[in-house]
């Protein structure tokens, strides 16, 4: 489907060839939209997306959570937040005029294995986990650890049903990926034939445990104990021991999130810069998500260029450049034309009066050494070139600055012809992708203003800065 050309920026703005236009309003204000899932490659303004969705979505009367996974704080700054943590805080400013709210958090891995510990087991075994030096470990950064906390967290928010609206913040797409394999990967781990060797003994129990621990089993935990220590093992074996009643639900509340993912009230939004590599992982995860059942939203493209003067070729603005920068190039100036067709030479080889010649009270040379201040100053003799202005003339500094716009032009044609082809590979690739716009803007967001304005850009898909704000 064509987009609307009604819809279509003015002033030589540039769109998406043969893209659909994705709705972004409709999206927010749909009551049956209950969880947005921003992800993408590093670096393409994910956190500044969620934050301008969560506030255009709350300004528009909804009660939303933006939850973030991306420790560099930048969304606690944009909203005027000295920092945030695991719970959700309120944020101040937003238009509330429609009835609507906006808290944000960012995901704190430990303390929300910490939660889940002391939710689902007695306090005894509770103090003994969290004091269990495998577990903090493991809490504190074990690779996966962190994606499974953010699909815990998002099932404990979307359990609440406290929020209309939870936007999450995604790592980097790879990382982004293992949000999505969280799950599988935990229910491999807790199934894996190590957890079992290590749950055995204690599953037996007495007589018949020591029977279990019979000769290849003895082997095996020596083997495991010289490869991660025997104070290691033995922690591993305590926390096992201790979660053993806990794996189940672990398993369940994992299952059940991913379900949710693959719900019809959630919308996953993948965001890119037009770019080659940010667009190659963003086509990477549109297959991965229609691979796995989760409803695509669209592709949010982030920080397009363009230009009000893009009539101006890149080749015209370099031909211009350079001739403005070697005047040889083309006859720019009159050169000697004016001697030449002067009357008073014309058909004569005669060469043209002096001025001593010409005025009949012209002192001596001894007495007219001295220049006279009051006469006028006589023209240099024109350079075999003809008369060009030299480089430290007023002329020529105009020269040099027109040249010099000239060639940023053609740089700027040149970066927008790029991110054209680009952005057109993709569409051909995924034409069934909606796609919204915003342009590149001159720098960072750091307050609710700047969130608002990228806001109503998502919005009207707009991949230019309007004539008031340059």
């Amino acid at each position: 489907m064509s987009p609307d050309p009604a819809a279509r920026p003015k002033d030589g703005a540039r769109r998406l060839s043969h893209a659909r236009v994705l709705d972004v309003d409709p999206l927010l204000e749909d009551p049956k939209t209950r969880i947005v899932v921003c992800c993408g490659a590093g670096g393409v303004g994910k956190t500044t997306t969620a934050a301008a969705l969560g506030l255009r979505a709350a300004e528009r009367g909804r009660k939303v959570v933006v939850l973030t996974i991306d420790p560099a704080r930048r969304l606690a700054q944009s909203m005027g937040i000295d920092s945030l943590d695991n719970t959700p805080r309120r944020v101040k400013g937003v238009d509330d005029s429609a009835g609507g709210e906006l808290h944000a958090m960012m995901l704190d891995m430990k303390r929300t294995f910490d939660e889940i510990v002391e939710a689902h087991a007695d306090p005894g075994r509770a103090a003994a986990i969290l004091g269990n030096p495998f577990y903090q470990s493991l809490s504190a950064g074990f690779a996966g650890t962190q994606e499974y906390m953010a699909m815990e967290k998002l099932g404990q928010l979307r359990g609440r049903d406290e929020w209309d609206l939870i936007v999450v913040d995604t790592p980097p797409s790879r990382s982004a990926l293992d949000f999505l394999d969280a799950p599988k990967r935990l229910g491999s781990f807790l199934d894996g034939k190590l957890i079992r060797v290590l749950l055995a003994p204690a599953k037996v129990g007495g007589r018949a445990g020591m029977k279990f621990l019979n000769v290849g089993m003895s082997m095996m935990t020596g083997v495991l104990g010289k490869v991660l220590g025997g104070p290691f093992l033995k922690d591993v074996q305590t926390f096992v021991a201790a979660m053993d009643s806990m794996f189940g639900g672990f398993r369940t509340r994992a299952d059940a999130t991913y379900k949710l993912l693959q719900a019809p009230g959630t919308a996953f939004l993948v965001v890119a810069a037009p770019e080659r590599d940010a667009l190659r992982e963003a086509a990477y995860f549109v297959e991965r998500l229609a691979a796995e059942d989760m409803p695509l939203a669209g592709l949010v493209l982030n920080r397009v260029h363009g230009s009000g003067a893009d009539r101006l070729s890149a080749e015209r603005a370099l031909a211009a450049a350079e001739n403005l920068e070697d005047p040889r190039i083309v006859d720019q100036t009159g050169g000697k034309a004016g001697v030449r067709n002067s009357p008073d030479t014309h058909g004569s080889s005669q060469a043209p009066e002096s001025p001593a010649e010409s005025s009949a009270s012209e002192p001596p040379a001894s007495e007219s050494s001295a220049p006279d201040s009051s006469a006028p100053e006589a023209s240099p003799t024109p350079s075999p070139e003809g008369d060009v202005p030299d480089a430290d003339t007023p002329e020529r500094s105009v020269d040099q600055l027109a040249s010099g716009l000239l060639r940023l032009h053609a740089e700027r044609m040149h970066l927008l012809a790029r991110e054209q082809r680009t952005r057109d590979r993709f569409t051909a690739r995924h034409p069934e992708v909606a796609v919204t716009e915003v342009a590149a803007l001159p720098g960072d967001v750091h307050d609710l203003g700047g969130l608002r304005d990228i806001g109503a850009r998502l919005a009207t898909g707009e991949p230019e800065l309007p004539e008031s704000d340059v």
